[in-house]
């Protein structure tokens, strides 16, 4: 039996719980691909955002293409062919981030479902993966070890970064999205 439902159209909604500020997402299967479309706002330090973004994957949870877009009009544009290898929007090659698979925005708790959705997952299987991820500060993105350890298949994951500066227990729903992030983000939708 599949860890998580089939996807159906779905939105979601956190509240920060370390500053003021929401993240709203909607997520929709389509034929080949999925998409998600979200709104955040909210600070990280003293620099505030104010956030869209679209985040195409395929049907395997493999990260396609993100859309990232500011009140301040800033935008990011980037390309991934679903086997570690990303560019700009524009085709320029991005080798930083070769061997990233899974995406990681730093303004959304949505990004943790990506990683949880595209493996499969036993009680205490432990593994460390290379994200791409974009600070909401800089939108600058860069390479990233973090770890994700199965609590229980399709419930609970304890999350840390590689480098040990951070970790939380993530709860997720019955579609792979956070219910608790604890410290960071609640779920209020």
């Amino acid at each position: 039996m599949p860890a998580f439902r089939e996807l159906k159209a779905v939105s979601a909604r956190w509240r920060s719980l370390d500053c003021e500020g929401l993240d709203h997402v909607t997520l929709a299967s389509e034929p080949d691909r999925i998409v998600a479309r979200g709104v955040a706002v909210g600070a990280r330090g003293d620099v505030p955002y104010g956030v869209y973004y679209r985040i195409d994957c395929d049907l395997g949870w493999r990260t396609r293409e993100l859309a990232l877009a500011t009140s301040d009009g800033r935008g990011l544009h980037l390309v991934a062919n679903g086997e570690g290898r990303w560019a700009m929007g524009t085709g320029e090659p991005l080798p930083a981030l070769d061997g990233c698979l899974d995406l990681d925005l730093s303004g959304t708790p949505f990004t943790n479902t990506l990683p949880i959705r595209r493996l499969s997952w036993r009680e205490g299987e432990q593994r460390e993966l290379k994200m791409a991820f974009v600070p909401f500060d800089s939108f600058e993105p860069v390479a990233e070890a973090q770890i994700y350890r199965c609590i229980e298949p399709g419930r609970r994951f304890q999350y840390q970064a590689a480098d040990l500066s951070f970790e939380a227990e993530l709860s997720v729903d019955e579609d792979g999205l956070v219910t608790d992030y604890a410290q960071l983000f609640a779920r209020v939708l």
